[in-house]
């Protein structure tokens, strides 16, 4: 039994370590729904395909973090690569600007995606 577990860490170890090397996050920024002006709906932020899992996530409306804003928990696909969900609610006027802003170690400075309401 001894050398089942030995074997069992041996292997996690291995697998763990396929996912070291850094990787960019791949951002999405959508609406849970069609869009309505004036009519409330959800701003979603899917961050991908990350590694190492530390990063900062935030929702912007015209600058101002958005209130409201709720996390997924962190989680990691197929490859070993981190994922996550930020969203909030939200109605949308016209000639306001919504941004997800995503801080990582493979970026130089924080990165801003703007949400487009034709995605």
């Amino acid at each position: 039994m001894e050398l089942a577990v030995k074997v069992g860490v041996l292997v996690l170890i291995a697998l763990v370590g396929l996912g070291e090397a850094d990787e960019a996050p791949k951002v999405e920024v959508y609406s849970r729904k069609r869009v309505t002006p004036g009519e409330e709906n959800t701003l979603n932020c899917f961050v991908s395909g990350f590694h190492p899992p530390k990063i900062d996530i935030s929702l912007l409306k015209n600058g101002e973090p958005m209130s409201n804003v709720k996390y997924t928990d962190m989680s990691f696909n197929d490859k070993w690569h981190f994922q996550r969900l930020v969203y909030a609610p939200f109605t949308p006027k016209k000639g306001d600007v919504y941004v997800c802003r995503v801080a990582h170690s493979t970026f130089r400075e924080p990165q801003s995606f703007r949400w487009d309401e034709d995605f």
